[in-house]
């Protein structure tokens, strides 16, 4: 199931790049990241409420908040880079290059949660760097 879900996101990511750019036309990026964000804002916590994950909330561990809120300050960072790069670039390059994140998201996961590096794996980050550097070019 974890790929059904995989896949949406996927498909997610390639729609909120593209409407973005839309959307930012004449827009400071850093306000556009902001109404972003508060869509989010909203959108998470209806989930929340609806599926009752809130009663669930005084169970989280300090060490679990702390992360989380690491993780939120990565995101929004990552956001107000991205709209300001798609403000000023062209969203197919600015894309690739954003989800070459994988590349490092795979370097990180084996180098802090020692998550293997087959040579699948090895091929498949030297793959996907090639291909960001040549739509970068």
């Amino acid at each position: 199931m974890w790929i059904v879900y995989a896949l949406l996101a996927a498909v997610f990511a390639a729609l909120t790049s593209v409407l973005a750019k839309i959307g930012i036309e004449n827009v400071n990026s850093n306000l556009a990241t902001a109404i972003r964000t508060a869509v989010v804002l909203v959108l998470a916590w209806a989930i929340v409420w609806m599926t009752g994950a809130h009663h669930g909330m005084k169970a989280i561990s300090a060490k679990s908040w702390w992360f989380l809120c690491l993780s939120g300050a990565a995101t929004g960072l990552s956001w107000l880079c991205f709209y300001k790069a798609i403000q000023i670039g062209d969203v197919s390059r600015v894309s690739a290059i954003d989800k070459s994140s994988l590349v490092l998201t795979i370097l990180f996961a084996a180098m802090f949660l020692g998550e293997p590096l087959s040579a699948k794996v090895v091929i498949g980050v030297l793959l996907i760097t090639a291909g960001t550097l040549v739509m970068m070019l």
